[in-house]
């Protein structure tokens, strides 16, 4: 049973039901919610990093805050938030491999269509370099 659980949170359906997943399935783990800025996607490229765009950075932080807050209205399970910017399946792994994670619970998407075909599967990502196990919820 895993003792403490990352949920990347983006506010999405999926997302949803990945963190509904994890509260149901271990509701005595501890959990934390990553939220992932993704500078690529929203069309700045390395650009939007946040030493360069201030203003632009600030107002992803509070994208992340308020999603973050929208969590907490349907979940009572308290959890911990962190924040990170760049290329979300590598930053998935990234905080696993730092932190004492022993399982990542994800939605099976967040894009559709042609993005989600030239950019390929965050959730496909993390599994293929997961150091530890991961459950994909659709």
């Amino acid at each position: 049973m895993p003792a403490h659980v990352l949920v990347p949170f983006d506010g999405t359906p999926q997302s949803e039901a990945a963190l509904e997943f994890a509260v149901s399935e271990w509701p005595d783990a501890d959990l934390s919610l990553l939220y992932v800025i993704d500078p690529v996607t929203a069309g700045f490229g390395q650009r939007a990093l946040p030493g360069s765009s201030e203003a632009w950075y600030e107002r992803a932080r509070e994208t992340a805050r308020e999603q973050f807050d929208a969590a907490r209205d349907f979940t009572d399970h308290p959890f911990d938030t962190r924040i990170e910017v760049g290329s979300p399946a590598r930053v998935i792994v990234d905080v696993v491999d730092e932190d004492p994670f022993d399982h990542v619970v994800l939605g099976s998407h967040g894009r559709a269509g042609v993005s989600r075909i030239l950019l390929g599967s965050v959730a496909e990502g993390v599994v293929r370099r997961s150091s530890v196990p991961v459950t994909i919820v659709r």
